[in-house]
């Protein structure tokens, strides 16, 4: 995810919601890191990936809308 610097702040500095989502966000991104640098998954490491991933990805979807939103209301 790429983000302005000065977006990202700003939004993180008035919006508890988005402040939530992004460190979940990136706490499933490091979860996520972690069991791809594992040689071989269990079946149960495997549905956590997957799991994760999509709840990341879910994550990441909300957290864009909302810096849109305030990017919009930027211009």
């Amino acid at each position: 995810m790429n983000i302005n610097p000065d977006l990202l702040e700003k939004v993180q500095k008035e919006n508890k919601e988005f402040c939530g989502l992004y460190q979940e966000h990136t706490s499933l991104k490091k979860k996520v890191e972690a069991l791809n640098k594992t040689k071989i998954l269990t079946p149960e490491q495997e549905v956590e990936k997957k799991k994760s991933q999509k709840q990341k990805l879910s994550l990441k979807d909300r957290i864009e809308k909302i810096l849109s939103e305030y990017q919009s209301n930027i211009h």
